[in-house]
């Protein structure tokens, strides 16, 4: 099993992410500063950095080939914004995510979409998720997994496994190991690792392939930070149609024997 790259970050706690959502940014970037990058400018942000305002594109990408069914969990569901984009879509969802504040928000939006009757959210810990066994036919990670250590992650797949039924489906987005070391934000994942935790759980790993994660900064936004150390290597960073960063990422879909 490959290593994760140098410059790996301190894992932020569930404290960290709940001051996150409640708009205290400084308390998360101290959390989550990256060991081994003092020679670094920090980037400075004033927003959730993965909340875009709307589904991630890959989780899209992967609803219109069919890849959900009834019923999902959203682990680490953040904001809400994949999960109430499935119960847009007729789909019955479960939300959990570790931070209160995050809850608090995801629920708000569901609200004022009408969803509450289709999606579920509650604070949960996603290396336990006691009381969901045996529940759930698919499920999305959107830059969960790469928030734990190593030691975590096998619980955490593992947690995932019980909370399923046989032959549910996994999709996990996460950063991978194309990361630059100057981009802040969690552990770099190499195809290895991400095969090896998910088969040591139990799953089956039907696809793997390279993706990109879509951020909420737009190149405008990094070029106002002109010594950050993400702004320095602008040029060698995706951008979409919006011009908001793009981050290297892994797409794994695995099923659960």
């Amino acid at each position: 099993m490959s290593a994760d790259v140098p410059q790996s970050p301190d894992q932020p706690t569930p404290a960290a992410f709940d001051a996150l959502y409640r708009g205290d940014f400084n308390t998360f970037r101290r959390d989550a500063q990256p060991s081994g990058t003092t020679q670094y400018t920090e980037f400075e942000f004033d927003r959730v950095p993965w909340d875009i305002g709307e589904a991630q594109p890959v989780v899209r990408n992967l609803e219109a080939d069919g890849q959900f069914t009834s019923e999902v969990l959203d682990i680490g569901s953040g904001p809400g914004e994949n999960a109430n984009f499935l119960a847009e879509r007729g789909y019955h969802v479960c939300g959990l995510d570790a931070a209160p504040a995050a809850i608090d928000i995801a629920r708000e939006r569901a609200r004022e979409r009408g969803l509450d009757q289709s999606v579920d959210f509650d604070v949960a810990d996603a290396t336990d998720l006691t009381g969901y066994a045996d529940r759930f036919t698919t499920v999305i990670d959107s830059a969960l997994y790469h928030c734990f250590p190593e030691d975590q992650r096998h619980g955490y797949v593992a947690a995932v496994h019980r909370a399923c039924r046989p032959h549910a489906r996994m999709h996990v987005v996460c950063f991978s190991d194309q990361v630059p070391d100057e981009f802040p934000g969690p552990f770099r994942i190499g195809e290895d690792n991400l095969r090896g935790t998910l088969a040591d759980a139990g799953w089956i790993v039907r696809r793997l392939e390279r993706t990109t994660y879509t951020t909420a900064f737009t190149r405008a936004d990094l070029m106002q930070q002109p010594t950050s150390s993400l702004t320095a290597i602008v040029s060698t960073l995706g951008f979409d149609s919006q011009d908001r960063l793009l981050a290297p990422a892994w797409l794994a879909t695995a099923e659960r024997s």
